[in-house]
């Protein structure tokens, strides 16, 4: 299946990405088909320098089936070529990463109260007899 998909380059803590037209078999880094854009997520988005796209080439591989992926996908959606895909529901987001520990242990440590239950009648433990060992002579 072919995807237009993001390829990582660039030097430690400087990502560059090309934006390639594989297959979904192939490495991330590695083997494409064709480069059809590319992406500087370090410059500021006012600049028209941080992404270059080759529309006619991206239509024509969607035309033959190829997905974006969903950065990819909002990429285009940026530049108009693609409808922008829906938003994701992450509530958990906004809330910071040491809170959210808090809130699931909390949970645990209160222990469910659950009403006694009056109809049902209480089994008694069966009560087992001791075996005699006898030795045979």
């Amino acid at each position: 299946m072919l995807k237009i998909r993001l390829s990582l380059g660039g030097a430690k803590k400087r990502p560059v990405y090309k934006i390639v037209v594989a297959d979904s078999r192939f490495p991330r880094d590695g083997r494409f088909i064709e480069k059809v854009g590319f992406y500087n997520p370090l410059l500021p988005k006012t600049k028209k320098e941080r992404i270059k796209l080759e529309v006619e080439r991206i239509k024509h591989w969607i035309s033959k089936g190829a997905k974006p992926t969903v950065r990819v996908s909002r990429l285009l959606g940026e530049a108009q070529i693609l409808p922008m895909p829906p938003k994701g529901n992450n509530p958990l987001k906004a809330i910071p990463k040491k809170e959210r520990k808090k809130e699931k242990e909390e949970p645990k440590a209160e222990p469910k109260k659950e009403a006694p239950k009056a109809a049902e009648p209480k089994a008694e433990p069966k009560k087992e007899n001791p075996k005699t060992e006898t030795k045979k002579n």
